[in-house]
Formats: structure tokens, sequence, C-alpha cells
């Protein structure tokens, strides 16, 4: 269990539930909340990380970039507590979940939340697997805003109240902003192991004084925000 927990890297899960937790909030404030939904809605976001995180888990690995001088947590494929065979099990098993709880969201937000769920499954997969990782050409730090601020909070208001409203992507925006620093920190720590084995990250490409003014404004532009 403490491998699994490792993979699961808890510590991510903040930021996967915080657009949820802000969505509701904005919600409530609006004089809508179905509590169910919420905690639904939380616990897919959750499945949909925890995915995320056993498949970057493991195409890191088989892609070689996490390599035995990186910095940062212990991956545990890479290390050799779980192999690569039951770790791409648990992350069908994770997104097969996130798919169960997802149909009761669909059932109540119809066809927009039905795409939401799989592009964001699809995107956990596609950030390190496949043939063009978006994660290793500089793309994720945009997927990191789209899916944990523009789609996230609004998609969430969106399931309380069946709209979306001005404040709730003004709130998706900010909150993209904050979740795609955390990325920007990671990278920035991450650059000199990615740069040697091929992960072109934007703090590989443009250099650590690029990824610091980007994380000046990404933390600073949400708050000046109307």
């Amino acid at each position: 269990m403490k491998n699994w927990l490792l993979a699961a890297r808890l510590k991510t899960l903040p930021a996967a539930m915080s657009p949820v937790i802000l969505g509701c909030a904005l919600a409530y404030h609006d004089g809508y909340y179905y509590f169910f939904i919420c905690a639904m809605t939380l616990l897919a976001a959750v499945l949909i990380q925890v995915g995320a995180n056993f498949a970057n888990d493991v195409f890191d690995f088989e892609k070689g970039s996490d390599r035995e001088d990186r910095l940062g947590p212990t991956r545990a494929t890479q290390s050799g507590l779980i192999s690569a065979e039951k770790m791409k099990k648990a992350m069908w098993q994770t997104f097969a979940l996130a798919i169960c709880v997802g149909f009761y969201l669909a059932f109540k937000g119809g066809w927009p939340i039905v795409w939401i769920g799989l592009a964001s499954i699809a995107a956990g997969i596609a950030y390190t697997g496949g043939p063009y990782p978006l994660g290793y050409h500089g793309f994720g730090d945009i997927f990191v805003f789209i899916f944990f601020g523009l789609i996230a909070v609004p998609g969430t208001y969106y399931l309380q109240i069946g709209t979306v409203n001005e404040l709730s992507l003004y709130m998706g925006v900010a909150m993209g902003m904050l979740s795609t620093a955390i990325l920007v920190v990671n990278n920035l720590r991450d650059a000199d192991t990615d740069k040697l084995s091929g992960k072109i990250t934007l703090a590989v490409r443009f250099g650590t004084t690029f990824s610091k003014i980007q994380y000046s404004m990404l933390i600073l532009i949400p708050f000046l925000l109307p």
C-alpha cells in the first residue's frame, strides 16, 4: 500500500481538488449548491489526477526521463517498487473508476460533461504518453492552465447550475495560472535532467530567467483580475 500511495502522489491532489471546490463555492454564492454533485465531482477529479499520476510515473520511466540523478520525490516505477505492467494496469483501472463516476455526472450535466471527462482522461495520458507527449514538447503549461482552470472551475459551476457565468470564467483563469505556477516550479527544478533526457519543457527551451518571470506573472496576475 505504501508504494501505491507513493505512486499516487497525494501531494498533487489539492491542485486537482481546488478548482472543484472553487466552482462549488461560486455556485453556493449564487444560491445553488448540491452536496452530492460536488462530492462526486471531487471524486472524479481525484481519480483522474491519480490515473494521470500513474501514467506519468510509467511513461516517464519508459521514456528514460526519470533518471537516477533526478531531483524530487521517488518514482515508483523507476525505483523498481512497482513494475511497469502493474502501473499501467492500475492506471487503466483508475480511469475506469473515473468513468463510472462520470456516468452520474454526465446524467446531471449532459454531453458537455461527457466531453470534458473524456478529454481530461485523454490529456492525462497524452501528457507523458503516446507518440507526441505534451509534456515533452513544451505544451505542459497550457495543458495545466486549460484543464486545471478554464475547464475545471466553469465545468464544476456548470454541473451545479447548468450554465457558466463571467465570474466562473475569471476564476478559471486565476486558478489555471496558479496551478500552472506549480508546474513551472517543478520544471525549473528538473530542467537539467529533463534536458539530458530530451524532455523539452519551457524551462529547458527558454531557460531559468524566463521561468522565473513566468512564475512571477502566474502568481501576480490572478490577484489583479477584476
